[in-house]
């Protein structure tokens, strides 16, 4: 599988982050982006950006069983990246709300052209 083309503008982008509660008492959330990919799309590739308190592949295996699930992480999920967040993992609730957001953001501003969650 050849490798998106923006997907080093997007490891770039998640570099930037910083955890302010990173690895400290009270951590008990992470973020988490799963790589989509369908063919009927102009650009076939894209993101879903999200939060849990749960292990992240737990939550990978969630979406893929429709159990709480993003329609877009459920039928379009390839397989997670944690090389893009390992370096923020675990965090607070609050700030994983926040980072998911941000980071959702910060990968449409690396050209990015389909990223789900984020909310």
């Amino acid at each position: 599988m050849a490798e998106p083309a923006w997907m080093r503008a997007a490891e770039r982008a998640a570099r930037t982050f910083h955890a302010r509660t990173g690895r400290k008492p009270g951590a008990t959330h992470s973020v988490y982006v799963i790589l989509l990919h369908n063919v009927k799309r102009r650009d076939p590739w894209g993101l879903y950006v999200g939060q849990t308190s749960r292990d992240p592949d737990l939550r990978f295996d969630q979406h893929k069983s429709g159990y709480r699930a993003s329609s877009a992480a459920r039928r379009f999920g390839i397989r997670l990246l944690p090389a893009l967040v390992a370096h923020l993992n675990p965090v607070s609730r609050e700030e994983s709300l926040e980072l998911e957001a941000t980071l959702a953001d910060a990968f449409r501003a690396a050209g990015v052209t389909w990223v789900e969650g984020g909310h």
